[in-house]
């Protein structure tokens, strides 16, 4: 029986892919996750359907026979932050550019059918057109955005030459249920929900102006599965955004709305290595995956927060 295997599958994008393939009837999804960053009950209620491994993709020997044979790998292990990488830069090296050959590899030797990678919309940087295009050089301005455009060129390169087929999704800024808010490093749409449910300031490092093009978790899902299935597209590099841009400002304030309170953000300095503006052109994403986001912002707002709601614990107003 052919099977699909997620590295990161307990993350939270990774975790999102297990259970749309699930929904679709995969026979068999093997997760690969250390549990450096991704929780095991990110899949509590499709434990019994999946086969779990705790591996380490920087250990090539772990992987290789999981790997062998697959379908599809969709490879989203990974230490997923730009200021993470600035900080602890060995790590992110190790497990973003390392172990990213390694299941290139494993795929290679194994013959598998497919690799689609995570990749990041970081690797533009700050060039100042918009929306982002997959043409453009790339500028990046961390190790966590190096690493990550490595491992395109890695994928691109393993096409070319060893005939494996790989689709990189150039990911931009991903928010749902299951992202967690308790790191120093977090996602900032988690760090938001969290300090909306507390009722309190949030800390927006720079003015807020700074713009992202936020993209429901679901929607990304959907699209790694596309990328599984699309023909003609082996070694291309494709934006997974949904084409629109928020500032961190008006995100906030949208919370705010919704909860129906108002409390003002603080404001800190920039961090070193954060982009100021990023939209993604979806062209080639319409064009090859046949990319169509369900999820507006406000509903994809809504949705991830109630699950907030409902699944985080939070310290409220007079605990």
């Amino acid at each position: 029986m052919s099977h699909y295997v997620v590295t990161g599958g307990a993350g939270f994008i990774g975790s999102a892919i297990v259970r749309r393939l699930l929904q679709e009837g995969a026979g068999r999804v093997v997760v690969i996750d250390n549990l450096l960053t991704g929780r095991e009950s990110n899949l509590e209620e499709v434990r019994a359907s999946i086969d779990f491994q705790r591996a380490d993709i920087r250990n090539y020997e772990e992987i290789a026979a999981l790997i062998r044979g697959a379908a599809v790998v969709f490879h989203e292990a990974a230490i997923p932050s730009v200021p993470r990488s600035i900080d602890d830069p060995v790590p992110s090296h190790e497990i973003n550019i390392d172990g990213t050959f390694n299941v290139l590899r494993a795929a290679r030797e194994g013959g598998a059918g497919r690799v689609v990678y995570a990749a990041s919309s970081s690797a533009y940087g700050d060039t100042e057109v918009l929306p982002k295009v997959e043409t453009m050089n790339p500028r990046p301005k961390s190790p966590y955005a190096l690493q990550k455009l490595v491992g395109e060129y890695y994928c691109n390169v393993f096409s070319g030459v060893y005939g494996v087929e790989t689709v990189s999704l150039r990911y931009f800024n991903v928010y749902g249920p299951r992202q967690d808010p308790s790191s120093p490093y977090s996602g900032v749409l988690s760090v938001f929900m969290k300090a909306i449910l507390e009722r309190r300031s949030p800390t927006i490092f720079g003015d807020g102006e700074q713009s992202r093009d936020f993209t429901y978790v679901d929607d990304v899902a959907e699209l790694n599965l596309k990328a599984a299935r699309a023909k003609n597209v082996a070694g291309k590099t494709i934006n997974a955004g949904n084409g629109g841009r928020i500032t961190l400002n008006q995100a906030w304030a949208l919370l705010q709305a919704i909860e129906g309170v108002e409390i003002p953000a603080l404001y800190g300095p920039p961090r070193a290595g954060d982009v100021r503006d990023s939209q993604a052109d979806t062209t080639t994403a319409v064009r090859e995956l046949g990319h169509a986001p369900r999820f507006s912002f406000e509903e994809g707002m809504r949705l991830t927060l109630e699950w907030y709601r409902r699944t985080v614990c939070f310290s409220l107003p007079g605990d």
